[in-house]
């Protein structure tokens, strides 16, 4: 039985994945997982994600440049969720969304609205070609 085995995928093979930086414990981004994009992550040190929209797996950075170093994988109690300890390389600070922001969750909720509360760091369409 392969450590992959103990994780419970959903129907369609995947496992929801929380990106945190490891020196600040910000929340970065929220992604998904197959098993080969856990395995290739387990064994290159590198995140690898699987994109739903285009059906197929993606190291983060593979266009920006924004790579993330993974210094631990951690799995929630359910066996359902995972945690990547992560640090955010390719600018500094780290941009981990494809907005160019830090985080992905830059708005929150105030008052009955969504307020932006992170910066642009790098223009999008100066990041992807």
């Amino acid at each position: 039985m392969s450590w992959l085995d103990d994780i419970h995928w959903d129907a369609q093979g995947l496992v929801p994945v929380i990106a945190q930086e490891q020196s600040t414990g910000d929340i970065l981004m929220f992604a998904w997982m197959n098993r080969e994009a856990l395995a290739k992550t387990a064994e290159t040190g590198r995140a690898v994600y699987y994109s739903r929209s285009r059906g197929k797996l993606w190291a983060k950075g593979e266009e920006s440049g924004h790579v993330q170093t993974v210094h631990e994988i951690r799995m929630d109690c359910d066996n359902d969720v995972l945690l990547l300890k992560i640090t955010q390389l390719g600018h500094d600070p780290g941009i981990a969304c494809h907005t160019g922001r830090h985080s992905c969750f830059f708005q929150k909720y105030e008052n009955g609205s969504w307020i932006t509360v992170e910066p642009v760091l790098k223009d999008p369409a100066s990041i992807y070609k």
